[in-house]
């Protein structure tokens, strides 16, 4: 196992009808911006009950934070509190109100004018040392930014993955029946995003990390044991309690102590999102599967053991067992309405050119967990793709 820190100070405050516990948690006396995305929140009745939690607290709100946070979004909601002197946060959303809310809580105490150069720093952490306090309530489980320091922001034309220990929520409240209306496409989205979360932790080389591992089979054996019920029945609440757990653990920094990290699919998938605006797992489904098949070799050991412990995939040469697991990942990505090939989508094949570019012109040029995922190799995963 190597050598790692593991801190994470976030409350989690899990289960139905807890909402009434916002006003224990957030600081007496503070006012608080309620920062949200296209308005579900209050088309299903959730602003209103936080609100009601609140009374007493004065509110402001910032609505309008796209699927992809813009930068000049997140500076308009952090001129707003500047203005008003607001000093807390709550995120209503998912991962994409949670990450414009870490850039707007760092950005609302930068006393400087350049606020593209606190995307400029990689996963580096961003040279900051206060922000806006901030708490979330989660309302799509996928990206696990509920209980992480990360976060990335779309700017022009790319996305910048950022940190700070200061990225932690103070809370994240996690209901599962504030999930129940979320499009079944998005649900999808979410487990993908998940399953890869966990696989871009867990398939690299081994390093002899057994919690580690088992609880990351552990996490992808029950997103395909739920994956289809809760997208097919999204009132069962255990099914559905199961996937939010899951996708908060499966990138709350446990699973990916001690043990090394790929992050490539997310990189390229990235990029697919920034020039074609493709829903970001949809992205990392079209990429994983011929990304393992490129890199089988680096690869193998864990391979193999994804295919025993997950797939039960235990006769055959070590090549037909990686290739048979990898079918099953497809396989399950399909159940769920995702598509696994890049041709599925309106992208022509002389495009995929474009996405190396943009991936060289932004650094991506040494990726995986070695750090041998040169360009070339990324082009021979995009053609095998299509």
């Amino acid at each position: 196992m190597l050598n790692f820190n593991f801190y994470n100070p976030t409350h989690i405050v899990f289960g139905k009808d807890r909402l009434s516990e916002l006003a224990t948690l957030v600081p007496k006396n503070a006012k608080v911006l309620i920062t949200y995305g296209g308005g579900s929140i209050k088309k299903f009745g959730t602003f209103d009950k936080i609100t009601e939690a609140l009374q007493g607290f004065e509110i402001f709100e910032f609505g309008g934070i796209e699927p992809n946070p813009q930068l000049n979004t997140c500076i308009k909601a952090a001129e707003l509190i500047k203005e008003n002197n607001i000093d807390f946060i709550l995120a209503v959303g998912g991962g994409s109100v949670l990450d414009a809310t870490k850039y707007i809580s760092i950005a609302a105490k930068y006393e400087g004018d350049d606020y593209t150069s606190l995307i400029k720093h990689g996963f580096s952490p961003i040279p900051v040392e206060e922000a806006v306090p901030f708490g979330s309530v989660l309302t799509l489980p996928a990206t696990g930014s509920e209980m992480n320091a990360f976060s990335v922001i779309s700017h022009e034309t790319g996305k910048y993955g950022i940190y700070s220990p200061l990225f932690y929520p103070k809370f994240s409240f996690l209901d599962p029946t504030l999930t129940y209306t979320l499009p079944k496409k998005q649900v999808a989205n979410g487990i993908v995003d998940t399953f890869i979360h966990v696989v871009e932790q867990y398939i690299t080389f081994p390093v002899d990390a057994r919690f580690q591992d088992r609880t990351a089979e552990g996490i992808l054996q029950t997103l395909v044991e739920i994956g289809e019920q809760t997208l097919n029945n999204p009132e069962d609440y255990d099914t559905r309690a199961n996937f939010m757990w899951c996708a908060t653990m499966a990138l709350n920094g446990l699973i990916g102590s001690g043990v090394p990290q790929d992050w490539s699919t997310h990189m390229i998938g990235h990029e697919f999102t920034a020039k074609f605006n493709i829903d970001h797992g949809r992205t990392l489904a079209m990429v994983l599967p011929s990304l393992l098949r490129e890199r089988k070799d680096k690869k193998e050991a864990k391979l193999l053991q994804y295919a025993e412990r997950v797939w039960n995939i235990t006769e055959g040469t070590s090549d037909k067992r990686i290739e048979a697991a990898i079918q099953e990942t497809e396989k399950f990505f399909n159940r769920l309405g995702v598509a696994t090939k890049i041709s599925d989508y309106e992208i022509q094949k002389e495009e995929l050119k474009d996405i190396v570019s943009q991936l060289e012109s932004n650094g991506m040029v040494a990726l995986s967990e070695t750090g041998d995922l040169t360009l070339d190799v990324t082009e021979r995963i995009l053609e095998n793709a299509y």
